[in-house]
């Protein structure tokens, strides 16, 4: 990894974009196209992020690799650059309603947003990971992406996972998967062995349910969170992205020093999976893309998550990369079109009964992406 200073002050961005795409009727969506990405799964080993040469050719922003910890030292190193977070306000060119509208969605999602950090055993192949997620339900279930969940089902490998809060991030509670997408299993089957997987963000796709705490603390009787949206928002949106983005971090920074990143930014192109539907998001250039942003989140003026992050560019200034989504109403329909029944059943369960409904596919998934692994 290159050493770069860090930047951990919260930078503001906003951008609206001059053409409004027709997102309704019958009009056709452009189809976001395959390119070569760097995923959670890859090789222990360190691999280039293969740079893009259209705004339509995102790269999945890695959870970010991390060294499981060493055995505290007698005084904590010093990080290398100021990490106090600075104040952050809806852009001024916004209408006032907008601003404040824009605020309060920002607040929120801050609030709702954890690091999910996950360490594998030297020597297994694997990789240890950090990357984002949000919790959208206050009885703490957490949708990230399925390239970050997937480590929950390698348990049987000694791959431990923690969810981290907080300003820096600290151990704070356990979880469990209630869902992962089969369709990204199946559709990612050799991706523990891959370098270079390809792919979109279709079906990438997590919840998690908050077990129990990591700490002596008792878990809260409701946790803060941001409701998901049913619909998606149209080019132009203003909205507000939120993540755990750690690139320009070591692993010692990533464990002790890990603020959030939160910027504000504009809806600037609109893709489909399908013909019609909204499925992803392009959010063009920010601090919050890059590697470890992965299952962070984008929210609009109207408090609600409009989509999760899934893939970006890695290279060059983050000003410059291209930061993509998919969205809340893409992954409520894949739900249901996986599963048969609505995601909203799937939020109202007891989490324990999610749980348990969930454990006996395990196996199964988990022996579709350990098929190829010694």
């Amino acid at each position: 990894m290159n050493r770069f200073r860090p930047h951990i002050g919260i930078a503001t961005i906003f951008l609206i974009g001059i053409f409004v795409v027709s997102v309704f009727g019958n009009a056709s969506i452009p189809r976001i196209p395959t390119t070569t990405i760097q995923n959670a799964s890859s090789t222990l080993a360190v691999v280039n992020t293969v740079a893009t040469t259209s705004a339509q050719t995102p790269i999945i922003p890695v959870p970010k690799k991390v060294i499981p910890p060493a055995p505290k030292p007698t005084s904590e190193p010093a990080p290398t650059a100021p990490l106090k977070a600075t104040p952050i306000s809806a852009p001024t060119s916004l209408l006032p309603s907008e601003s404040a509208s824009l605020d309060a969605s920002a607040a929120t999602l801050r609030a709702a947003l954890v690091n999910i950090i996950c360490y594998a055993p030297a020597g297994s192949g694997l990789r240890s990971i950090s990357g984002s997620g949000v919790i959208v339900d206050p009885k703490g279930i957490i949708l990230t992406n399925a390239h970050i969940a997937q480590n929950f089902l390698l348990a049987d490998r000694n791959v431990s996972c923690t969810i981290r809060a907080g300003s820096p991030a600290i151990d704070t509670y356990k979880a469990s998967l209630i869902y992962i997408s089969p369709a990204w299993i199946q559709a990612n089957a050799n991706i523990l062995t891959q370098t270079n997987p390809s792919g979109t963000g279709e079906y990438d796709f997590a919840f998690l349910a908050i077990t129990k705490s990591a700490t002596s603390a008792a878990l809260p009787s409701s946790f803060p969170f941001i409701p998901l949206a049913t619909a998606p928002p149209p080019t132009g949106t203003p909205v507000v992205i939120a993540s755990y983005g750690a690139q320009f971090l070591e692993s010692n920074q990533i464990q002790s020093f890990l603020f959030p990143t939160i910027v504000f930014g504009s809806v600037k192109d609109v893709f489909t999976f399908a013909a019609t539907t909204i499925d992803v998001l392009t959010l063009g250039g920010s601090a919050a893309a890059q590697e470890g942003s992965s299952g962070g989140g984008v929210a609009g003026g109207n408090g609600k998550l409009v989509g999760t992050i899934t893939t970006s560019t890695t290279n060059g200034s983050t000003d410059t990369r291209k930061l993509d989504a998919i969205t809340a109403s893409y992954i409520r329909a894949e739900y249901a079109n996986e599963t048969g029944r609505a995601l909203d059943l799937l939020l109202t369960e007891a989490t324990s009964t999610s749980v348990a409904n969930f454990a006996p596919q395990i196996p199964a998934l988990e022996s579709i992406l350990t098929a190829n692994l010694k």
